[in-house]
């Protein structure tokens, strides 16, 4: 049998009998984040649909001030509450979320054919009032629209007069790139899942087996240092792309629960999608492979190495995070760049757009040469006589 595919074996063996580190490549990786997302988007969705559908409650002081807008605004299904005693506690304390005010002088400025002001007092810090103001002040701003043009029109002019320039708007947004607005961080859970799910295994075939001084009769056996550097890499990569797979089967599923159905959404997280974002990670995941392999044996004990690769493990979030925060137009020279690639298409195919060939040849080939530097230090590495050697 090739003496890599015996190393190959062997991790793998070892690695399968250790729960503790299939559950967290395995089971906890993959599958926490989808779970996670899911719940969270379902809740965020129903919470706002269902705060925009139910009557909007609002206390209103001075409604004896303006009877005729109180009346309107209850005409368009606002349910108008008593006063509070005290408006700006009823507000801090979360009895109210909104608070509309009109002042004594409110009709005398009216009967007057001047602007007549109304306030709405709101907390912007709480979050659940939001929906409630922006309510209030769509009515507020209809009824204002419709009291102008009736007295544009008592003065024998058109109501157009008052809008000069009307503005239509046309989203050419598919429901799939709408919904791709959620999918910002699914590249960042893919490379963190590729990342975690090999860690463990990377540790614990170098530092670990130092540690166990397993290492040094593994690397007197008649295999080339190359075979076994080859062995070890392929167990971690295996891991890792099973964890980075079992990820995107999960948000599949994980998204036929979340309602963006009725929020105009559409996502089609089909096989196509899973097969072809995997296709993208898998020089990706070869790099971390490598790389985690040789931060390992650098490391003098299996703890030292966690620390280490535990740290190492925010370079790979950076293009994540900066995407998720400052999103780019992609371009073609971010193709040739690995890390930033897998994001910017990943994103692309989350949209439901194409990806061109050439920046998918492009991805793949700057990821792969990278991936085979990696291993040829990793190979150089393992031909050191002190990487055997414990602490």
């Amino acid at each position: 049998m090739n003496p890599a595919l015996t190393v190959f074996l062997k991790e793998v063996t070892e690695n399968l009998r250790d729960k503790k580190t299939v559950v967290n490549a395995l089971v906890m990786g993959p599958l926490l984040g989808p779970v996670f997302f899911a719940i969270m988007m379902g809740f965020i969705i129903t919470k706002q649909l269902d705060s925009a559908e139910k009557p909007l409650e609002v206390p209103v002081v001075g409604a004896a001030n303006a009877p005729n807008l109180v009346a309107w605004l209850e005409q368009q299904g606002m349910v108008v509450k008593a006063a509070p005693e005290d408006a700006d506690a009823a507000i801090r304390s979360r009895d109210a979320r909104a608070v509309l005010m009109i002042p004594p002088d409110y009709a005398e400025h009216w009967r007057a054919g001047e602007t007549a002001q109304v306030q709405v007092l709101f907390d912007s810090s709480d979050q659940d009032g939001r929906a409630p103001v922006a309510r209030l002040t769509g009515l507020l701003e209809g009824y204002a629209r419709q009291q102008a043009a009736m007295r544009v029109a008592a003065r024998g002019m058109h109501p157009a007069v008052m809008t000069p320039v009307a503005v239509a708007e046309r989203d050419i947004a598919s429901t799939q790139q709408r919904a791709g607005q959620l999918l910002s961080f699914l590249p960042y859970l893919l490379v963190l899942g590729a990342f975690l799910g090999g860690m463990y295994l990377a540790i614990d075939t170098t530092a670990g087996e130092r540690e166990r001084q397993s290492l040094e009769p593994l690397l007197v056996n008649p295999a080339s240092r190359a075979q076994i550097v080859l062995g070890k890499l392929g167990a971690t990569f295996g891991f890792a792309m099973v964890s980075m797979m079992l990820s995107l089967v999960a948000f599949a599923v994980a998204f036929q629960y979340i309602p963006l159905d009725r929020l105009g959404m559409k996502v089609d997280f089909g096989a196509g999608l899973i097969l072809r974002a995997g296709l993208l990670m898998v020089p990706l995941v070869m790099v971390f492979a490598a790389l985690q392999t040789i931060v390992a044996a650098y490391a003098k004990s299996y703890r030292e190495a966690q620390t280490y690769l535990s740290l190492l493990m925010l370079l790979p979030m950076l293009p994540s995070v900066i995407l998720m925060i400052n999103p780019m137009k992609g371009e073609l020279w971010m193709s040739a760049v690995p890390l930033l690639s897998q994001n910017v298409l990943i994103m692309a195919l989350a949209r439901g757009e194409v990806v061109a060939l050439l920046d998918f040849a492009l991805s793949f080939g700057a990821s792969l040469a990278m991936a085979g530097i990696l291993v040829w230090i990793a190979v150089r590495i393992y031909h050191r006589e002190q990487l055997a050697v414990s602490a």
